[in-house]
């Protein structure tokens, strides 16, 4: 009996023993964690400083910080800096004035054209179909043709154009500026990005609709117009290049099937 109450209060004890050090353990985890998660916290704000700085200059009211801002994004995109921080940055300053409007009085305090140009030729470093959407939007909504003519420059430069997309964006932005106001340097921007953009259009209908239009008008620069019509006539060789190639493929599928069925009625 004695030795039973003796095994009873030596299990209590060690039972208790157990308890205190899975306690300490436990604290002692949650410890480390809490230490983990702010030191996590912390890295996090201190991994991209660069793009705080440019994000918070972009954000800034006045133009220079902007500048600066763009300057900043420049750096940061040449050495492969494209953190979230960094796109943000650069799609608040080529939508400043568009996609984002800052109002005092019913006055756009906001409206920088020259930021929104360099921002839009800055995109061009980033090839991401976010980009393109961001450059068709600016190419449609602006009504500054040199902003016009950087983001159908830097849409050339990406090359991306899903469904014609990118295309028919460029030859609406074109067709409405031709009307308002035609601009050589913008001309030569659209018709720069319709070659660079040649090999992705599936119906080149409004690509070759809208170079026409610009070797036909007059108020255009000779050279402008000159280009227009060189790229009418590369297209149109090409197209028949590329029909010649069908023909022949269809031609000599024919001649196959045919010998295949000869052979087959002659055995």
């Amino acid at each position: 009996m004695k030795l039973s109450k003796k095994i009873l209060v030596s299990g209590m004890l060690f039972i208790t023993a157990a308890v205190f050090a899975f306690a300490d353990d436990t604290a002692s985890v949650q410890k480390t964690n809490k230490k983990e998660s702010e030191t996590s916290v912390e890295e996090e704000y201190l991994r991209d400083p660069e793009g705080d700085i440019i994000q918070t200059l972009a954000e800034s009211d006045d133009y220079d910080n902007k500048l600066v801002a763009l300057q900043y994004l420049s750096d940061a995109l040449e050495s492969g800096n494209t953190s979230p921080a960094v796109l943000q940055a650069l799609d608040r300053l080529a939508g400043e004035g568009i996609t984002s409007q800052s109002r005092t009085n019913g006055r756009m305090m906001n409206n920088f054209p020259e930021i929104r140009r360099q921002a839009c030729l800055l995109m061009a470093k980033v090839p991401t179909e976010h980009s393109k959407n961001m450059l068709v939007s600016i190419a449609v909504a602006d009504n500054e043709p040199m902003v016009i003519s950087a983001a159908v420059k830097s849409l050339g430069d990406i090359g991306i154009n899903n469904n014609d997309e990118t295309v028919d964006a460029i030859a609406f932005a074109n067709r409405r500026n031709q009307v308002l106001n035609p601009t050589s340097s913008l001309a030569m921007e659209v018709l720069n990005a319709y070659e660079a953009l040649e090999g992705t259009t599936e119906n080149k209908k409004n690509m070759v609709d809208s170079i026409a239009r610009i070797a036909s008008d007059y108020r255009y620069v000779t050279p402008v117009r000159q280009r227009a019509q060189k790229l009418l006539k590369k297209f149109t060789q090409n197209a028949s290049s590329n029909n010649d190639k069908k023909s022949t493929k269809s031609n000599t599928n024919k001649s196959n099937n045919n010998t295949s069925t000869a052979e087959v009625d002659g055995e």
